[in-house]
């Protein structure tokens, strides 16, 4: 006589999980990236209407003059490389 074939447990597909994948930022890296950008907006324009007197102009001690569109731009760029990571 032949044996009866067991039957097969019915079980839930595995969810393949990609390798790498995180969890969405945290609200404090939003915060940051955002105020970064807008921190560098806000810098160069008050060292263009303040005729390149402020933030570190010709009215402060530390004279970065024209270096100061540098700075606005480098600290714009920080919030603009943290989009790349931004979920």
């Amino acid at each position: 006589m032949s044996e009866s074939k067991p039957e097969k447990k019915k079980s839930k597909p595995i969810k393949p999980q990609i390798v790498g994948e995180e969890n969405e930022n945290p609200t404090w890296y939003k915060v940051a990236m955002f105020g970064f950008m807008i921190l560098g907006l806000i810098w160069i324009l008050v060292f263009y209407i303040s005729s390149a007197r402020y933030p570190l102009g010709s009215a402060t001690p530390i004279n970065l003059s024209n270096w100061n569109i540098l700075v606005g731009f480098g600290i714009a760029m920080i919030g603009f490389s943290m989009t790349t990571r931004w979920k």
